[in-house]
């Protein structure tokens, strides 16, 4: 089984027992997050594509080190006035070990219990679309 997820701005391809590496996340080493924006399930059967997410899917996922980047050397130079500037930049990462890969109400899917679901609020009633018809036959009468 596999997902593609999202997080801190970019898109995984992830499977158990995958290592990844995504942005600092706030946790301590050893912890498990739980990543809930699930763009895509897959595996055996046919895979659940979510619109954007799959809602009660969930990959865990623990993590194994925080590190630094490689280093950015950002280099500014105005020609002909004696004029640089150098600065370097290293992002900060987290190192993730995918546990378990949550499908909704299927195979691995420990999700909560129907009374722990919290409840969706409606959306409010929108204004009806104006169409091309519509607004000829206003302008008719």
């Amino acid at each position: 089984m596999f997902a593609i997820v999202a997080t801190s701005g970019k898109q995984f391809r992830v499977s158990e027992g995958d290592r990844i590496l995504v942005d600092r996340v706030p946790a301590e080493v050893g912890q498990t997050v739980r990543l809930d924006s699930v763009l895509l399930v897959g595996g055996e059967d046919k895979p659940m594509v979510g619109t954007p997410f799959v809602s009660g899917a969930a990959v865990e996922a623990t993590v194994v080190a925080h590190r630094s980047g490689d280093k950015i050397i950002v280099f500014k130079f105005e020609a002909r006035k004696r004029k640089r500037r150098k600065t370097g930049h290293r992002q900060q990462l987290s190192e993730l070990r995918i546990g378990a890969i949550r499908a909704p109400g299927g195979k691995g899917a420990a999700g909560p219990a129907a009374g722990e679901r919290p409840v969706t609020a409606e959306r409010p009633a929108s204004k009806p679309r104006r169409t091309k018809a519509s607004a000829e036959t206003t302008k008719q009468e």
